[in-house]
């Protein structure tokens, strides 16, 4: 079995997932501008300025064994479109949390998120031996709700007063899971979105 945290290159049809690595920070930036995304009050994309700072975070966290960062690439241009991790790692479990993800405006409500959710879940479920992988969001985030829930994820509850937003104020965050039981039924269902015409 793997360890969670080993390097891994996750490919499909359209998104290549890389091991996040300094030599793409401009690129990042450039997807970050491009849509303006940090100015987004409900995540937490880095500012263009702060993306080296982001990226040193994340693999500080993969030093201390708690995340596996990764670069989300689109094949058809070959192009950095955004950022996602696993992280909340137990590997005692094993479970973890595949989150701080963010795309670029291009290529939102597009293949690459849904194809990248699927391999994150497909890895952490038939490769790493995960018995539950876990997504967290913000509970006005709705976009990023429906997208989880159009995945066959199910609602745990949600944390109220969880945690404080860049902006200052107190978010509370809607936690979703899919356990290793409900992945044979949930990979056929993604495979089928992923089939359908958009």
């Amino acid at each position: 079995m793997k360890k969670i945290t080993d390097w891994a290159t996750l490919t499909g049809k359209s998104v290549t997932l890389v091991p996040l690595a300094h030599d793409r920070h401009d690129e990042f930036v450039c997807a970050i501008e491009e849509g303006q995304l940090h100015k987004l009050w409900y995540t937490s994309v880095p500012e263009p300025i702060n993306v080296h700072v982001e990226i040193e975070r994340r693999l500080a966290l993969h030093v201390k064994g708690s995340m596996l960062p990764f670069t989300v690439i689109d094949n058809a241009t070959g192009a950095v479109v955004g950022m996602t991790t696993y992280m909340n790692i137990d590997a005692n479990i094993p479970r973890l949390e595949i989150g701080s993800t963010w795309y670029a405006r291009s290529v939102q409500r597009t293949a690459i998120n849904t194809e990248a959710k699927f391999l994150l879940l497909q890895y952490a479920f038939e490769e790493l031996g995960c018995i539950a992988v876990e997504f967290r969001t913000h509970f006005l985030n709705h976009q990023s709700r429906r997208a989880i829930e159009r995945l066959g994820a199910k609602l745990d509850g949600i944390l109220r007063n969880h945690l404080r937003a860049k902006d200052g104020s107190i978010r509370d965050t809607c936690v979703y899971s899919i356990l290793d039981n409900e992945w044979p039924a949930i990979k056929t269902h993604i495979a089928w979105l992923m089939a359908k015409p958009r």
